[in-house]
């Protein structure tokens, strides 16, 4: 039989969610009973645990393609659910915010040990940076590291003109934040965010921003709930302390671009030498802009049956996107 630290692990892993222990635990088991003569049993033990490894790869398959979450009633005028496949390694991040998003995975998945200490992991997230940045991709990524939906919350229908009206659904979003595990993210989260103060304030606002305030802070569930704006300076300073983190992004550096490049162009950069010239064409711009100017290149090049792009090219579409900026700038 199973050590009493067999089953311990056991039931540790499982609760944890941490599949692989569990899996690895449950084939120890097997190999003991194997041991002490019960190969019957360690034959039905072995056999178990691979139907259950194949029977959790189709689930996982089907999830991807069906999710099981789906936002119902109202409901789902208000979030929109997805199972990202994105991964942070499919980001370029500088070390510091990588770091930072690397203990909030190692904190979720470890969740059932940090509440047993009576601590809680990271789970209240602001993002602030400039429009391109990665504030979206990080959520996505954030969902797809840990296997759970991604709720978007959809600003335009929880805001309403009549009082009241607004803070209801939201009381609604936090309620889906208990009952459903998921990262539920707020983007352009100025919109209800802003300072109580500013001169341009609406009383409804003012009533929803206390009414965040006050869910975000009753709220105890094993959701994660991010908000992202561009706009920092117009939050409202007593937002800031309900967050566990605040994730700064910024442009991308000289560096941080040729690794986007080098990236996207994988199987079209066999005549780009001079990776440094490229690359400083695209400063200022974001990364979003950046991987457009490339998207857009490569587009070309398969229209037209070619299986390399010239560093003229690749400049050429970022000094494109580039003067597309400064004129969307000079126009607001």
């Amino acid at each position: 039989m199973a050590s009493a630290e067999q089953l311990k692990a056991l039931l540790k892993s499982h609760i944890d969610g941490d599949e692989a222990h569990f899996y690895s635990v449950a084939m120890q088991v097997a190999a003991h009973e194997a041991k002490v003569g019960h190969g019957k049993l360690a034959e039905e033990l072995r056999a178990m645990i691979d139907l259950a490894k194949r029977n959790r790869a189709k689930d996982i398959v089907v999830h991807k393609l069906t999710p099981i979450n789906q936002p119902r009633g109202e409901l789902s005028n208000l979030l929109e659910v997805s199972y990202p496949r994105a991964r942070l390694s499919d980001m370029i991040l500088v070390q510091s915010i990588e770091d930072r998003l690397k203990r909030i995975i190692k904190e979720q998945r470890h969740i059932g040990k940090i509440l047993d200490h009576g601590l809680c992991p990271r789970r209240k997230l602001l993002l602030v940076g400039p429009p391109g940045t990665g504030k979206t991709l990080t959520a996505s990524a954030l969902a797809g590291e840990l296997g759970i939906p991604l709720f978007l919350v959809r600003l335009d229908a929880l805001i309403t003109k009549y009082m009241g009206e607004t803070a209801a659904k939201l009381r609604q979003v936090f309620d889906s934040v208990r009952d459903v595990r998921g990262i539920y993210f707020f983007d352009e989260f100025d919109a209800i965010g802003s300072q109580r103060g500013i001169a341009n304030d609406v009383g409804e606002i003012r009533r929803v921003l206390n009414s965040f305030l006050q869910m975000i802070e009753q709220d105890e569930s094993n959701s994660i709930i991010i908000a992202a704006t561009n706009h920092p300076e117009i939050l409202d300073y007593a937002l800031f302390r309900r967050f566990d983190d605040v994730i700064e992004y910024g442009l991308p550096s000289l560096p941080q671009i040729i690794s986007v490049l080098k990236n996207r162009l994988t199987n079209f950069s066999h005549q780009i030498k001079n990776w440094d010239a490229v690359a400083s064409k695209g400063e200022g711009l974001s990364y979003a802009e950046i991987t457009r100017a490339v998207d857009d290149s490569i587009k070309d090049a398969i229209i037209h049956d070619r299986n390399t792009i010239s560093e003229k090219e690749i400049s050429s579409n970022i000094e494109e996107r580039k003067a597309f900026r400064s004129r969307n700038l000079i126009s607001r």
